[in-house]
């Protein structure tokens, strides 16, 4: 139990490191979107924090403890890339963090952006990198379980990448040669598969990192992905960002025939195609 509490102490570390450092980012800017890029890097951080730690540890580290590392760190460092590539194209707030603080950056104050959003994030980092800082100090219980872990994350990194790159053509298109918003490909089957597949690579982090370690690692660290999912749908996710698309012509049509979170194959009524993006 002692490595396990030194691995989650150095996933809190990492986070509160990468947040503050965020913040200072987010001061000079003028902007707190800047903290969706630190989001997918501050788990790499902490991912790698608690592999080291495993390493010189006295628990040691094994080819589970790496997998773990590589998974997280593939995940964080696609999400942050991603992120960054996009947000260079666009130097003003997020709408959604304007509305979630009640104002922009510069009137509000930064200390209500630490309190509402970095604070936040960088609580939820080591809350969700559970199963990740424990995985990495305990036996593996079952492999098989860790398969399936791992092809659960496999299927989520996919409709994440995916989902991100189909977005990323539309909106290349001239606006009047698209339609409204997105509905072809991934977004007919899920209003938000980037956000399903987050939810899929943790749940398959969970899986591999926690319920792979027994049962009872699996019930003290199942709060990870629950966190995320909750997060992805009810805090600065789809709740947010439908709250502005519900505006855009035709997305009330393309929310009622498309599920907001999980895939089911498209259901097409005919006429006019609308459709939705995040």
């Amino acid at each position: 139990m002692t490595a396990v509490a030194a691995s989650i102490g150095l996933s809190v570390i990492a986070a509160a490191a990468v947040m503050t450092v965020t913040a200072l980012v987010a001061r000079r800017q003028g902007r707190v979107a800047v903290v969706d890029v630190a989001w997918g890097a501050a788990f790499g951080v902490a991912a790698l924090a608690c592999g080291a730690g495993a390493a010189v540890g006295d628990a040691g580290s094994g080819p589970r403890t790496w997998l773990l590392v590589a998974l997280v760190a593939a995940w964080g460092g696609r999400l942050a890339w991603h992120i960054g590539r996009r947000a260079a194209q666009h130097a003003g707030e997020d709408p959604r963090y304007e509305k979630l603080l009640g104002g922009p950056l510069r009137e509000v104050g930064m200390a209500r952006a630490v309190r509402k959003v970095f604070a936040l994030q960088g609580a939820l980092v080591p809350v969700i990198a559970l199963p990740v800082s424990v995985g990495v100090v305990l036996e593996v219980r079952s492999w098989p379980v860790v398969v399936v872990g791992v092809a659960v994350w496999a299927v989520g990194l996919f409709f994440e990448a995916v989902g991100d790159a189909q977005l990323a053509a539309y909106r290349s298109r001239p606006r009047d040669h698209r339609p409204a918003v997105l509905d072809t490909g991934l977004w007919a089957w899920t209003r938000h598969p980037n956000y399903f597949g987050d939810a899929c690579v943790w749940w398959g982090l969970w899986l591999a990192g926690g319920l792979a370690s027994g049962w009872v690692a699996g019930l003290a660290t199942v709060v990870a992905p629950l966190a995320m999912t909750w997060f992805l749908t009810s805090v600065s996710g789809a709740r947010l960002l439908e709250e502005t698309m519900m505006q855009r012509p035709g997305y009330a049509a393309y929310a009622a025939r498309t599920p907001r979170l999980l895939p089911r194959p498209p259901r097409r009524t005919g006429g006019h195609r609308a459709g939705g993006t995040s």
